[in-house]
């Protein structure tokens, strides 16, 4: 069993060796980096950091037999500033058509955009190789963020974005920014996302500022404009079931597609519920059944503690005001009966 909880500094040796083993962009293999994004994330869920929309939650996947970090994912609360806008590029057609040779053609063009009241965000999902496919973790740290937000809906705007990978040369380059945001900036893909983490100004600066004809591009990278990659097939069907659709917009870095959904609309947010935690406990061997026991995400909320956000996958049934769940749900969220449950489906 697994347990999802906020990220606390003792974690940053388990997810020091995460990042190392898998060297991404959502988990940086920098010392510095993490601490200074586990720092945040303290900060954010004990409410030290005033402005709501200034927070970012960090959620750390603990199996519980091995006390492992084996995955993290997270929620910025506003994407998108004065000071760091969200930058994108418009996908759209263009048609253009000569009367003297007859001659009609659709051209897809790219347009640089910023939004400095941007969306709440979800990223940085990430999950031990090792451990993929094992209980589904990937759609449990997926899922935790939709639970926290429907928990905390003020804390967070009225649209839910997601920027999904592409497919990246086996190098980790982007074929993207090879052919477009290097020519402009001269750095590398790497070194550009890193950039722009805390410096945004290089791209307003550098990129053009008018519209780019795709035609240019060879059909490769054409083709590959708002593709997911292969490992991110799964999220995209996911985000799709559940709400979410592709808005013609794409990183300007990777050319990756941007999905997103009123919060409001979304399928788990919509189907929120609060519950008591009762005395009774569902019996080993229960099985899920339509209309009287559900597989949930099921969380609990603290003002102290070692943690003060715990939530497992686990089979609840509900009655009146209380929910019942299996003991060992019980044990890893450490509650107590009378606690309250926030949970939301999660089949």
């Amino acid at each position: 069993m697994y347990v999802i909880r906020d990220v606390q500094r003792s974690d940053l040796p388990g997810l020091k060796k995460l990042a190392s083993e898998l060297d991404t962009v959502n988990l940086p293999n920098d010392e510095k980096e993490l601490a200074s994004i586990v720092e945040k994330s303290a900060r954010s869920f004990d409410g030290r950091i005033r402005d709501p929309f200034e927070r970012e939650y960090l959620f750390v996947m603990e199996e519980l037999r091995s006390e492992k970090a084996v995955g993290s994912s997270l929620i910025i609360a506003q994407h998108g500033t004065r000071d760091a806008p969200h930058i994108f590029f418009d996908v759209y057609e263009k048609e253009h058509y000569s009367h003297s040779v007859d001659k009609h053609v659709r051209h897809r063009v790219l347009s640089i955009g910023y939004n400095f009241d941007g969306p709440t965000e979800i990223g940085g999902l990430v999950v031990d190789p090792q451990f993929r496919g094992q209980g589904k973790p990937g759609k449990q740290l997926s899922y935790v963020r939709f639970l926290y937000v429907a928990m905390h809906r003020p804390r967070f705007r009225d649209r839910i974005l997601v920027e999904l990978l592409p497919k990246l040369e086996e190098d980790g380059r982007s074929p993207l920014w090879e052919a477009l945001g290097r020519k402009f900036t001269g750095l590398s893909y790497q070194d550009a996302d890193r950039l722009s983490r805390e410096n945004k100004e290089f791209i307003q600066q550098l990129f053009p500022p008018g519209e780019i004809y795709a035609t240019i591009f060879s059909q490769k990278i054409q083709d590959a404009i708002g593709e997911v990659g292969p490992e991110s097939v799964g999220a995209r069907n996911m985000l799709t079931q559940i709400g979410f659709r592709y808005d013609e917009r794409i990183d300007p870095f990777d050319g990756g597609p941007h999905f997103s959904a009123p919060t409001e609309l979304i399928e788990p947010i919509r189907r929120f519920r609060r519950a008591k935690l009762s005395e009774e406990r569902l019996p080993e061997g229960a099985e899920a059944s339509p209309g009287e026991i559900e597989e949930r995400l099921v969380a609990v909320e603290r003002s102290h503690g070692r943690n003060r956000f715990r939530a497992v996958r686990a089979l609840c049934t509900f009655r009146d005001a209380e929910a019942r769940l299996p003991q060992e749900a019980v044990d890893a969220l450490e509650a107590e009966p009378g606690e309250r449950l926030h949970t939301i489906p999660f089949e």
